[in-house]
């Protein structure tokens, strides 16, 4: 996590929220992703509050108050001041004492601390920063791991992985620094091979400088329709707990992700759910009980000097990773559905001879998918063969 300075610039912040905002508008990735992980929507306000996370407050106002606080006190003699209460101390008795105030009252987990801490070596020049709630783990860029003590028999290892969604065992991260997703521990031992290398990841991913911005491209010229067909089999149930000892989840339901809400492409009348706190709506929604789902989806076919490229409504991603999406969640009743796991179908791994011969006349592309993993819970993440296959095959003739 970056540190403000003793004397910020108010107009310099601002900048970085309106530089960022545009990034977002212009479709950047890496933008997008830093918008959506505070807000709904990709507006300037959205972005203010991002760069207040970035600098750990929790809103642009008490960023704006502080940055105005430390300039008075400059101007004034006083010197510089601490940045708020929870402010970062680097190792020393100062950050010793932050932390044995987090754990004062559940010893038991501190070892857990320790363990990650204990890994940093193999991981990369880290520096360890004490808060009052939590500690900090960052690159010489910016902070790329969490370490909070959120329960009396839990720790949470937050890694910012701003390319990751949630599976197996990376769960969403809701209010927990920058971090994006997280993982349970429980006692040191579960700082194991697999969190080690989630975490050389998450340090290698935030320590190196963004990519640089690439112009807007031209759509490639339309090389006709495609319609999928996702044909979805072996439902988990009405209920699951994906994490051993975590979260049971009730009335689960499966569905089509997307259109974005009061978007473009809208007009067929699915119904759909709202997610809270993301953009896009879950389509057509499937009780996780049911014997089977299906969803159709219109398919826009490009093709340029870098292959066959795919957009519509319903189709997520860049260019290197365009993906239909089905969202798992909760559905309690009042119009929402509570997502917790989420799946993507890569079109851009389907062979483009597969795809023409699905564009001809009177054929479409068919997916199957087994909608449970191998222990039984909603499939996520990146679907593979044999869980997922593709097939040109005729269109179905309605019957008169």
């Amino acid at each position: 996590m970056p540190q403000l300075p003793g004397r910020p610039d108010l107009d310099q912040l601002r900048r970085q929220a309106r530089e960022l905002h545009r990034a977002a508008l212009g479709g950047d990735a890496g933008a997008l992703g830093r918008l959506r992980q505070v807000s709904g929507t990709v507006a300037l306000s959205a972005a203010q509050l991002a760069i207040a996370r970035d600098y750990g407050f929790p809103s642009w106002p008490r960023l704006k108050a502080e940055v105005e606080r430390r300039r008075a006190r400059a101007a004034s003699g006083a010197g510089e001041d601490r940045a708020g209460e929870d402010s970062a101390a680097g190792a020393g008795p100062e950050a010793d004492e932050l932390i044995a105030g987090q754990y004062a009252d559940r010893p038991q987990l501190r070892p857990v601390l320790d363990a990650v801490l204990a890994a940093l070596p193999a991981v990369g020049p880290a520096t360890v920063q004490a808060r009052k709630t939590l500690v900090s783990l960052v690159t010489p860029r910016r902070t790329f791991a969490v370490v909070q003590a959120v329960t009396k028999s839990r720790v949470d290892l937050g890694l910012r992985l701003d390319y990751e969604r949630p599976g197996g065992r990376l769960l969403p991260a809701r209010d927990l620094g920058a971090a994006t997703v997280r993982i349970p521990l429980t006692r040191p031992e579960d700082v194991d091979a697999e969190v080690l290398g989630w975490l050389r990841r998450a340090y290698r991913e935030n320590a190196a400088p963004p990519p640089p911005r690439r112009p807007a491209r031209r759509p490639a010229p339309v090389l006709g329709q495609l319609t999928v067909v996702i044909d979805g089999f072996d439902l988990p149930g009405l209920s699951c707990a994906p994490a051993p000892g975590g979260q049971v989840y009730q009335n689960i339901h499966v569905a089509l992700a997307g259109p974005r809400k009061n978007g473009r492409g809208q007009g067929d009348n699915r119904a759909a759910l709202v997610v809270p706190g993301r953009p896009g709506l879950a389509t057509e929604p499937v009780a996780g009980d049911a014997p089977s789902a299906c969803w159709e989806v219109p398919v826009t076919v490009r093709r340029d000097t870098d292959g066959l490229d795919f957009s519509g409504p319903f189709v997520h991603g860049d260019r290197t990773d365009r993906h239909l999406g089905l969202a798992w969640g909760e559905v309690p009743g009042d119009g929402t559905l509570r997502l917790f796991r989420g799946a993507k179908l890569r079109l851009v791994d389907i062979e483009p001879s597969l795809v023409e011969e699905a564009m001809r006349p009177g054929r479409r592309l068919v997916a199957r998918i087994r909608l449970t993993d191998p222990r039984g819970n909603p499939v996520c993440a990146r679907v593979h063969p044999p869980a997922l296959t593709w097939s040109a095959e005729p269109a179905q003739v309605q019957s008169g």
